[in-house]
């Protein structure tokens, strides 16, 4: 099998909902493991005038996941999930936030949304969303969006952490 979920001979006939998956999977855990290798400080760091850093944009996509596969699937609000309020607030680090319990956190919310996702189909509403119901498949594609975006700010991210690192 490839290290590539979505290029397994086997998914190229596989109905759209384990294709939609193993694209998922695939960005999940490319973004997973981008603080792989980085010291705490690394994966710190500010690179950008934003509040992005790598630790905070794996914590970020803790935070898509249980905005789009508990809160648009279960309708519980974000207050009641634990989550931050805006997508703004879900980049903020705090001192106890290591690469080891970021990483564990978004392992878990991934889980937790496969669990989520398996009874409803693709064409199933979800409510639980601000913008009203919204078919699953709709979700899928956002998020197939979302994580394909933050993988690309990723690799930017630790390309220069790297290249920091490298004598000059």
């Amino acid at each position: 099998m490839s290290t590539y979920p979505s290029m397994d001979p086997g998914i190229f006939a596989a109905d759209l909902r384990a294709q939609f998956d193993a694209f998922l999977d695939e960005h999940r855990a490319a973004l997973h493991d981008c603080l792989d290798g980085l010291s705490e400080q690394e994966a710190r760091a500010s690179l950008v005038p934003s509040r992005t850093t790598l630790l905070g944009l794996v914590k970020h996509a803790t935070f898509v996941e249980k905005v789009w596969f508990d809160e648009a699937v279960t309708g519980r609000s974000r207050q009641e999930i634990g989550i931050p309020a805006t997508p703004d607030e879900s980049f903020g680090l705090d001192d106890g936030d290591t690469i080891a319990s970021v990483q564990a956190a978004y392992r878990r919310a991934c889980a937790e949304s496969r669990e989520r996702t398996g009874p409803p189909g693709l064409d199933d509403l979800v409510s639980g969303n601000r913008r009203g119901p919204l078919p699953l498949r709709w979700v899928y594609l956002h998020m197939l969006r979302e994580l394909a975006q933050h993988c690309g700010h990723a690799d930017i991210l630790h390309e220069q952490l790297l290249a920091a690192r490298a004598p000059g």
